[in-house]
């Protein structure tokens, strides 16, 4: 049954009998509806000691401390670009799996940053102070600058406590906070299961239940060289949840679209949905054809083809909801009926103007603009870390000369250790792997531009996407992590006078993009953050603060039971066993088995629960995310949705939408039956 989503979030605390939908922040958790719901107090030292418990993987994930000892469990699928970059062609750690002997031969992730946040701060008023009465494109400037300011003054006052702020964007604008973190860059990994078992059932089952995938893995975090003493961690409850019973995951979803207007979606249908699936499906082939070339190649591609793929499956569930008539008539009737309630209060009327006009006639734009956009500030036309490394190079050259609030915002202070830690990183790079990718992302270039488009004209009047691919992978020395260095630190200087042929083309596109940059950041994003700051207004003032923002990879709570579904007139069950594993096995991928567990079989126990389903609300960042029960112990791994939950990122449906996790006993298992990692399992169970 699909909700008007103000009607939900009004009927949310007024009744027990309401879905479990919403992302919520940790200083506006409904805990009234919850202890109605579920009898479950989660006061404030409850969700204190939560908060703290949780990291944020900033390649896109979260995890959760599950030792003193710093230990961090996340899933499989997180620790691909770990297990990637520590990979070789003589050691394999994706295929082959990873377990240290020791916390001595726990292997250092090269680029892997976790964050816990500490304190939330709310700077709504001063962001509002500090664009009063501006045009839109002038009060977007005024805003990206007042939040730089924060920023900087933040981290300034927290040097002492060690802090790294952030400014985050709540309500499409309606409400602004600084987010303070303690990041920690000495992360290591101490255990990941075979690809084999962690995504076992591949693509066929990625986003389906029953699910039979061993999708988790254990880092543990660093300080001054020694394991990080970490006294709020999760407590391990080895038997798990019970069917009904109130499950809490909190984690960083990473984006929702459910505050849209009926127009942005309109453009997500008919234009940037679309674009994805045609240009994503055909690399997807390009990577497929040149894995099958050799082994080497196979592992080379096998984690950015994964990425891909789950991507795809993602955005067809996306186009589905979208093309869905009940959809938009649903969000037609919640605008208008805002929009009514609006007109009927001069006064609001007056503050939130023609909003909803605005942001359609930015979407408008933004049509026009699209495909330059897309590949040339995108980055969509140069898929190639090495051209990464050069437009990094060059633009924070040009950015580190500014005042800090006059940057791009990527450059800003807050951010500049997390681009200086990636880009000079020593991380492995496949030069024939970087011709595959970008020479198809110049051939879609071309496409999308057209032949006698200026940037085309410039880059290939002369070279096919192939010869010019070619040219650029072979001769730049960016590979070279000392060379992009010494270009880091030489700033404008060294950039100008490199004639190396990546930092060349970076500059050759750099004034075009920065233009088309500007184009969009004043006559799309400024028009649009007005108009959704506007509704934002309307919102509250119709319906209250008593809900939820979309997600913006932000720490968040969702609430839930342990609960299956009906399919198509069959009951899914919520909890599957270990039994059904090796029934499933094929001894082919994606079903096939890693020899430990075909090893193990005869002294395992086949009722061991495996994986299990929630209502809880959750979406992509989310993986890694922690289950936990009323006490705060651990019940729980999340690691995917089924495919109906593809669709909340439009809205929540608590009769299909669920959360798809990995059981505590089948980890506790796997560590001590099959893998001999006892000790890891005795510091899960706190008897270390």
């Amino acid at each position: 049954m699909f909700r008007s989503l103000a009607a939900a979030c009004m009927a949310l605390l007024a009744t027990a009998a309401v879905a479990d939908e919403g992302m919520w922040t940790f200083d506006n958790v409904p805990q009234a509806a919850i202890q109605e719901k579920y009898h479950a107090t989660l006061d404030k030292p409850w969700l204190n000691k939560l908060q703290r418990s949780i990291t944020r993987f900033e390649s896109g994930c979260t995890g959760s401390f599950v030792s003193p000892d710093g230990l961090v469990l996340t899933n499989h699928h997180c620790a691909m670009q770990c297990l990637a970059e520590i990979s070789s062609e003589r050691a394999n750690y994706v295929d082959d799996g990873f377990k240290a002997a020791t916390r001595s031969a726990e292997k250092k992730c090269p680029t892997q940053i976790l964050s816990v946040l500490v304190e939330m701060e709310n700077v709504t008023a001063k962001v509002a102070a500090a664009t009063a009465g501006m045009p839109d494109a002038q009060a977007n400037q005024a805003r990206k600058q007042e939040l730089s300011k924060l920023e900087a003054a933040c981290t300034r006052s927290s040097e002492k406590n060690r802090l790294a702020c952030e400014s985050v964007t709540l309500y499409q604008g309606g409400q602004y906070f600084l987010y303070k973190y303690r990041r920690y860059d000495d992360v290591r990994l101490a255990f990941a299961p075979e690809h084999a078992i962690a995504a076992f059932g591949g693509d066929p089952d990625n986003f389906n239940f029953p699910r039979w995938s061993l999708d988790f893995s254990l880092f543990r975090v660093y300080e001054n060289g020694k394991p990080l003493r970490s006294p709020d961690h999760l407590s391990w409850r080895t038997e798990g949840p019970q069917v009904g019973e109130a499950t809490f995951v909190a984690g960083h979803p990473g984006s929702t679209s459910r505050l849209l207007t009926v127009e942005q979606l309109r453009f997500q249908r008919d234009t940037s949905v679309p674009s994805y699936l045609i240009r994503n499906s055909e690399l997807r082939g390009r990577l497929i054809q040149w894995g099958k070339t050799g082994d080497e190649p196979a592992r080379i591609a096998s984690d950015y083809l994964q990425s891909v793929e789950n991507s795809l499956k993602v955005y067809r569930g996306f186009q589905t909801a979208l093309l869905d008539d009940s959809l938009f008539a649903r969000k037609t009737s919640q605008e208008r009926e805002l929009r009514e309630r609006v007109k009927s209060d001069q006064k609001l009327a007056g503050t939130v103007g023609n909003a909803w006009n605005d942001a359609a006639a930015a979407q408008e734009r933004y049509r026009q603009i699209y495909d330059r956009y897309l590949y040339l500030e995108g980055g969509a036309g140069f898929n190639s870390k090495l051209f990464s490394y050069a437009r990094t190079l060059v633009r924070s050259a040009a950015e580190r000369t500014k005042a800090n609030e006059q940057r791009l915002r990527e450059f800003a202070d807050s951010n500049l250790p997390k681009v200086s830690s990636s880009l000079l990183a020593t991380t492995p790079l496949y030069p024939d792997f970087e011709q595959v990718t970008l020479s198809f992302s110049l051939d879609k270039l071309r496409e999308a531009l057209g032949p006698d488009d200026s940037i085309v004209r410039k880059l290939l009047s002369k070279e096919s996407p192939d010869s010019l691919a070619n040219k650029l992978i072979t001769e730049t020395k960016l590979g070279d992590p000392a060379v992009r260095k010494a270009l880091w630190d030489g700033g404008g200087a060294a950039i100008a006078s490199s004639n190396d042929p990546m930092i060349v083309l970076a500059r050759d596109i750099d004034e075009e993009s920065r233009t088309v940059r500007k184009i969009f950041e004043d006559e799309v994003q400024a028009p649009v953050a007005s108009a959704q700051e506007r509704i934002a207004k309307a919102r509250f003032a119709v319906y209250g603060t008593n809900t939820y923002p979309d997600a913006t990879f932000t720490l968040r709570l969702s609430y839930g039971a342990v609960e299956g579904w009906m399919e198509k007139g069959q009951r899914v069950e919520p909890f599957t066993r270990l039994s059904r594993l090796y029934e499933r096995a094929t001894g082919k991928d994606p079903f096939r088995l890693p020899q430990a567990w075909l090893d193990a079989r005869d002294r395992l126990d086949m009722n061991t629960p495996f994986c299990f389903v929630t209502t809880n609300d959750i979406v992509g960042g989310n993986s890694g995310s922690p289950l936990v029960d009323t006490q705060g112990r651990l019940v729980g791994l999340a690691f995917d949705g089924n495919i109906h939950s593809i669709a909340g990122s439009f809205w929540y449906d608590g009769t299909m939408n669920r959360t798809v996790a990995v059981h505590p006993s089948i980890i506790i298992t796997a560590l001590k039956d099959v893998y001999g990692a006892g000790d890891l399992a005795k510091e899960l169970l706190g008897k270390r």
